[in-house]
Parts: structure tokens; sequence; C-alpha cells
């Protein structure tokens, strides 16, 4: 099922050919080693937001790509604050996704991960509620859990005042995570940059422009620019483009 507006690659080997699927699986792919793939949407000047959502940034191919890079990982990384902010739901693919997953060998949904430093989590909320495999939080060991969560998701502690991040990417690889999907926001971004945490950014760029005001798609403390070469170049018929760029 391949509707919709078309994809096609400018980079490398252009074709005029839209892209189905099975293409865009195979141009995005599984890595054979864990990798930490990062996925954001901005506008032409850098906004990670419009009216203060990334949904207004975000169109039909974007989309697409976003349902597929899901359908690909083993667990989806999320900052507490985007979860509430964005209105995150339970993790669920849809059946055609689904059967990808199974006849791979994989658990029919991603587990989701929740970094949090405040633990100002609900455990009624439907990302945890209604979660088709249980959630994982990573936190520190100064925070306090909220009654409840602990019924609802794994609490994860590593470092004494702030999220060890590295510490916390390498227990969910030991637990079989080994394709992480993180979906922001700025400030965890920033963080996973400044650990040197992130293997592969795709970020999607909207033909428009936001105007000041929003902020960038990082956040938080400086830290050394790292390198990420550029893998490919796609572009939709409604001007969005779609690059990814990743370590060798």
């Amino acid at each position: 099922m391949n509707a919709g507006i078309p994809i096609r690659r400018l980079w490398p080997d252009p074709s005029a050919l839209p892209l189905d699927d099975a293409e865009l699986t195979a141009l995005y792919g599984r890595a054979e080693r864990p990798r930490l793939r990062v996925n954001f949407v901005a506008s032409l000047d850098g906004a990670v937001t419009l009216d203060g959502y990334s949904a207004g940034l975000s169109g039909e191919p974007d989309k697409r790509v976003f349902s597929l890079l899901r359908m690909l990982c083993d667990a989806l990384v999320v900052a507490a604050g985007t979860l509430r902010h964005e209105g995150y739901r339970a993790v669920r693919l849809d059946e055609r996704r689904r059967a990808w997953r199974r006849e791979r060998g994989l658990a029919e949904c991603p587990t989701l991960v929740v970094v949090s430093g405040s633990l100002d989590l609900d455990p009624a909320h439907a990302a945890f509620a209604d979660a088709p495999v249980r959630p994982i939080v990573l936190t520190h060991d100064a925070a306090h859990a909220p009654p409840g969560l602990t019924d609802v998701a794994d609490v994860l502690r590593y470092g004494t005042d702030r999220v060890d991040l590295a510490a916390g990417i390498a227990e969910l690889h030991r637990r079989g995570l080994a394709q992480l999907l993180c979906e922001g926001g700025p400030h965890l971004f920033g963080a996973l940059t400044a650990a040197d945490l992130i293997d592969e950014l795709c970020l999607t760029v909207a033909p428009l422009l936001a105007g000041p005001g929003p902020g960038r798609i990082t956040a938080g403390d400086t830290a050394p620019p790292r390198q990420l070469p550029l893998r490919h170049v796609l572009a939709a018929d409604d001007g969005v483009l779609m690059l990814r760029h990743a370590r060798p």
C-alpha cells in the first residue's frame, strides 16, 4: 500500500520513480549492530514547532517515514515533556507492520522508553495504561516515583541526580533493545549529543518559514560538534526533503 504523495530519491542514485514501502524500508533498514537513531522535523529556518507543536510541520510524506521508523525499531525513546506536550498515546502499529515484525522474529510493537528526571508522570496516561508492551522509564536515584508508576512500567535508575544516558542506553541494549529510535524532544536530543550517543539523524525539512520564536531541534548544554555524514536525500512531491545522516 503506497498511495499518497510520491517520495523519490534525489541522492545517491537519483530516480524519477516513486519509492514504494519496500524500497523505503530497505533505505532506512535495521542495522547489524546497536544503533540510536533520532528523528525530527524542522522548518527551513530551523523551527522545531509551528504554533507550539511539531505536528504543524509534518505532512503526509513525513508521517509515512515516521511510521516506517517506528516499525523498524526495537524501542521508541522519548522525553517525558515531549510525551506530555505532544499527546503521545500507546505505541501501536497497524496489522501490516505488525506482520512485518512477526516475520522477522520481532515483538509486534516496539517498547516505549520514557526519559524523565523528575518522574512527573501519570500512571493512568494512555501511553502507559494502554501499552501493548510494558514501557520502561529511565530516571536517576534522586527522583521520586508517583504511586502506581511501577505497576505500569519498569523504572530504571541510572545516575545520582541526573539521568546517566550512556548507562541507560547500555541497559536497553542488554535487554535486547538494540535498534533505538528517539523522537525528542530538543533537550533529550542535546543531552544525547553531548554524551556522543547518536548514531543517526533522520531530519525532515518542511518547505516553510516559521519565523522567529520557536526553538531548534536541539537544546541544553553546549557540546563539541559531531560529524554525521549524509547517507541519502529523499524528496516528496509536496516539496518536503528527508535527509538521513549516519556514522560510518
